[in-house]
């Protein structure tokens, strides 16, 4: 790491001291780019550094909400509006406890280059709540969705900021929002995505990310001169990119073992009833311990952690931040597993992943391999812009070759800069020298 990327990084850690997984985020990125930043001396002129890591915006606002006994909760809502060169503002919201301004600040930063990467016009932005909307009734989701929107409705539009849904908020969250939206501001056009498929949203968004992890961990697979089929593979989450992780690789001849939760995972030796998850999780909203239940040829484990001792070929975390750490790669590794692609935002710490690169197998970070799902909420704001719905094959196919295109960018930049093979600094350079550029090219705003 050079002086003045040095000088920068020490400076937001004295800004943003207790914000760890922020701090994670920037280092990860910064160490990556150094070759970059010493061949583009105009990037320092410039303070491309000192600005990129600085969101443009933050708003952080206040939620109250009644519950169905009448009783008032307050909930706190925010929105980081990061950086707009490439396009407005677009990121996920995401409800959750653990929900706190340096988890949206982290979420935003990596979105600048997961979307700078798809090669769609799209900026970096993040938000959500601390709200759970576990347990909640219908009319309870509708309540606090309703206050949520009623803030956020003064500082988004098609044109300035598209959220989308992220943990804890499907396409019912969305409706809700949409609606508020729709209502106060008296327009209907794709100010969100992620919509339901009467309202403007796109076939195959549902499917994307995890369809996308898929498409670009096969990609690693066709380098190494192989394929999913025959592979064994174990998948951390059971949400969305999870289920369609899973029916992805299975179309393609794998055979996948393990899901989890927040509570646990299952292990199914005969390959996992995809089937019996999605009724499970997406129609009863059921914990994945139900599955021991009704297959009896699985096993129930609580915690999360040791999902990782499976054998298996092909790691797919899907799950959340740091899930994996070093000591679950080291394992990984001594297993034989040999290609991991992040389904998940960061879900590798920072000692797993020296772990994979040492170690010389296929690793695929994040902001890489899960970008397809905003590539398809991108893909569902070109739809709303024309007032036009694209088949599910177009969609697809449009998805298959943005991640294509996304793993060979990342592929040519981390050989171009001096370190073949290594994913994380090719994608980190490829999404970072678009956005630069951009910046550059905008003058000092």
């Amino acid at each position: 790491m050079n002086s003045y990327i040095s000088t920068v990084l020490q400076e937001v850690k004295r800004r943003s001291q207790d914000e760890t997984l922020f701090l994670q985020a920037v280092e990860e990125v910064l160490e990556s780019i150094t070759p970059v930043v010493e061949k583009h001396k105009e990037f320092q002129d410039a303070a491309i550094l000192e600005r990129i890591v600085e969101p443009e915006r933050q708003i952080i606002f206040r939620v109250p909400w009644q519950d169905d006994k009448g009783i008032m909760h307050v909930n706190r809502g925010m929105r980081v509006q990061f950086n707009s060169a490439l396009g407005p503002y677009k990121g996920g919201l995401r409800f959750h406890p653990s929900v706190r301004l340096d988890t949206i600040k982290f979420l935003g930063f990596e979105q600048i280059f997961k979307n700078s990467l798809t090669g769609l016009m799209m900026g970096g932005g993040k938000g959500g709540s601390d709200f759970d909307p576990k347990g909640k009734s219908d009319a309870e989701v509708m309540r606090f969705c309703q206050s949520f929107m009623t803030e956020l409705c003064k500082h988004i539009d098609a044109d300035t900021d598209v959220p989308a849904g992220d943990i804890g908020v499907g396409g019912r969250e969305i409706g809700y929002m949409f609606g508020q939206y729709k209502r106060l501001r008296n327009t209907f056009h794709g100010v969100l995505t992620g919509k339901g498929l009467t309202y403007g949203g796109s076939l195959a968004r549902t499917e994307a990310t995890g369809y996308g992890v898929v498409y670009f961990c096969q990609e690693m697979l066709k380098d190494k001169k192989t394929s999913f089929e025959g592979k064994t593979v174990v998948i951390s989450g059971s949400g969305n990119v999870a289920i369609y992780a899973v029916e992805k690789a299975t179309q393609l001849g794998a055979k996948v073992v393990a899901l989890s939760d927040s509570s646990g995972y299952i292990y199914d030796k005969d390959g996992i009833d995809l089937d019996l998850v999605k009724r499970l999780k997406e129609v009863e909203r059921k914990r994945i311990s139900e599955y021991v239940k009704e297959r009896k040829s699985a096993i129930y484990k609580e915690g999360c952690k040791d999902i990782w001792t499976i054998k298996c070929d092909i790691a797919l975390p899907c799950a959340t931040q740091n899930e994996l750490d070093g000591d679950a790669a080291k394992t990984l590794v001594k297993n034989g597993c040999m290609y991991v692609a992040e389904g998940a935002n960061m879900p590798s710490t920072p000692e797993a992943i020296a772990v994979f690169i040492s170690s010389k197998i296929s690793y695929a970070p994040g902001k890489a391999s899960n970008a397809g799902g905003v590539a398809t909420s991108g893909l569902e704001m070109s739809q709303n812009s024309q007032r036009l719905s694209w088949t599910f094959d177009e969609v697809d196919n449009k998805l298959h070759q943005i991640m294509i295109n996304i793993h060979n960018s990342a592929k040519n930049a981390a050989e171009e800069y001096g370190t073949p093979g290594n994913l994380v600094n090719g994608a980190n350079i490829a999404g970072f020298k678009k956005v630069a550029t951009a910046m550059l090219a905008h003058g000092l705003i």
